[in-house]
């Protein structure tokens, strides 16, 4: 096995029925899981946004989830979201990108999304709102906080540390990208001040390693606080992406108010053999 994931097959027609039902099924029990979550956190089902993380399968998964009633899907990889949301232009969906992303597939995203996840460079922000502007049109960015690069507390004393040691940088965390949270308000500035581009607010995934390693309830309230700094700014930048299929519910525990959801919809995504 490589590991890589595969595009799943467009599905026969005689074959939609039946995936059609399998995804109201996969939707009924994710939501049944956001409205106990939200009951136990005490807030409102209405405050959490679903969004479907479609990457490696059809655009006719798209439309069957279009017509269950999704409104938010997400993509990770420019090549293959693309052309997808062209297939899909005429339904009512808001996309949102969620991968790590290549400055020069900016003008790519450009042409079809509508928010970006994965904001944690000054140079991905200059390209973004080149390309931006040359569509016309506003692009809405989160910052992806890193906070595996968070230090420990307390400071710990100067030394070689290896690939595991708490607060360092690990490769785990360098592959998912993300910026530092101290380096937070000043890619604010640069988002806010840059033509085209909106701050929207901030997105992490649990990590791996670090001080919050195994603790995705911790790491979450985390990003809220840093969240509240940056509503302290602005208050438009109101959006706390968190939380996958494996920990959404310690997502609107800690105040979530967007979860991606992938595989607990759409199922376990096919691999290359």
């Amino acid at each position: 096995m490589t590991g890589e994931e595969a595009t799943a097959p467009e599905p026969k027609p005689g074959d939609l029925g039946d995936r059609a039902a399998e995804l109201a099924a996969n939707l009924a029990a994710v939501e049944e899981r956001l409205a106990a979550a939200c009951a136990a956190a005490g807030r409102p089902r209405e405050e959490v946004t679903l969004i479907v993380v479609t990457k490696t399968y059809p655009a006719s998964d798209v439309r069957l989830l279009a017509e269950l009633g999704v409104r938010h899907v997400a993509e990770n990889k420019v090549q293959e979201a693309a052309p997808k949301a062209e297939a899909c232009a005429d339904l009512p969906l808001t996309w949102h990108f969620v991968g790590q992303l290549q400055t020069n597939k900016a003008r790519a995203v450009a042409e079809f999304c509508d928010y970006v996840h994965s904001v944690d460079r000054l140079r991905l922000v200059r390209a973004l709102s080149t390309a931006a502007e040359r569509r016309d049109r506003e692009l809405r960015c989160l910052l992806q906080v890193a906070l595996d690069k968070e230090p420990a507390e307390p400071a710990e004393p100067a030394g070689p540390a290896g690939p595991d040691a708490v607060g360092a940088p690990a490769g785990a965390a360098t592959a998912r990208g993300g910026l530092a949270p101290a380096d937070v308000p000043d890619l604010a500035g640069a988002v806010t001040a840059a033509p085209g581009l909106s701050l929207a607010g901030v997105m992490t995934v649990a990590p791996l390693t670090g001080r919050y390693a195994a603790n995705p309830r911790a790491a979450f309230e985390r990003l809220r606080e840093i969240s509240s700094g940056l509503r302290r700014a602005d208050a438009a930048a109101n959006m706390v992406s968190a939380g996958m299929s494996s920990d959404l519910e310690e997502a609107v525990a800690a105040g979530a108010t967007h979860v991606r959801v992938g595989t607990a919809v759409l199922g376990v995504r096919p691999r290359l053999g």
